[in-house]
């Protein structure tokens, strides 16, 4: 479905994103993996990539800094020859309430969250609208849908992932390059293991199919955005949410 295809995935070494580049590499895409974790642990999530055929490799960059964003950029570029699809799936949390928010909190959910999308779009778009097939794919959330107690600056990165979008969506639509945004609900992921019993039973109580997903279906979502079967579709957002915000 992806043979011969590059795919760039930020935060691409664990939880969702990881299961994007191994949903991905399973399909036949080439993967280069962006994330700001340990090493370790960028090596364990490239090995099962290059094991399902991939040509895999694992870049360390903070999104927000843009010089480390055009250095890695060009580095990918250079080893794999093109980009045809970026996942911009990078992202933080620093949760609290408004009134106990810091300046500095509220700001750096959004330089990771959202200017590090606009960092990888803006130094890999000329790559990607060279691909016959261009695809973008931002990780957006429900939050960003319908706000969230004690979230306000991740939802709004969230909801600002959407303008995004669709901006993006009609800047390069006449390139063919489509640009689509994932709203994932309470996902099961290494994040939300550490929420307290209590607010994880709060949240699936909140959810009409009565369970979490899981990072594996957002995965499938992002690999039929990728797909020759979606260039039809562009600057939407599509919930993957159990029903939670309907």
């Amino acid at each position: 479905m992806l043979s011969d295809k590059t795919v760039v995935i930020t935060g691409g070494a664990r939880g969702i994103g990881r299961e994007i580049a191994l949903k991905m590499a399973d399909a036949g895409a080439n993967i280069a993996l962006v994330d700001v974790c340990r090493r370790e642990e960028m090596e364990e999530t490239r090995m099962q990539a290059a094991a399902l055929g991939s040509q895999a490799l694992a870049y360390q960059c903070a999104v927000e800094d843009e010089a480390q964003v055009i250095a890695v950029t060009k580095e990918i570029a250079s080893a794999f020859g093109r980009v045809d699809i970026l996942v911009n799936n990078a992202g933080i949390t620093k949760d609290n309430l408004l009134l106990r928010m810091s300046a500095e909190d509220f700001s750096r959910v959004l330089d990771v969250n959202l200017q590090g999308a606009f960092h990888f779009i803006r130094h890999l778009v000329r790559q990607i609208m060279r691909s016959p097939a261009g695809r973008i794919i931002n990780i957006s959330s429900v939050v960003g849908l319908r706000g969230n107690f004690g979230q306000v600056n991740y939802a709004a990165s969230k909801a600002g992932l959407i303008g995004l979008t669709k901006s993006v969506a009609r800047e390069f639509a006449g390139k063919s390059v489509t640009c689509n945004a994932i709203a994932p609900g309470f996902i099961e992921t290494a994040m939300t293991s550490t929420l307290p019993e209590q607010a994880l039973e709060n949240l699936r109580a909140s959810i009409p199919l009565g369970r979490p997903g899981r990072a594996d279906e957002v995965a499938a979502l992002a690999l039929f955005l990728a797909s020759p079967e979606a260039a039809y579709i562009t600057g939407e957002v599509i919930r993957i949410d159990g029903g939670m915000a309907m």
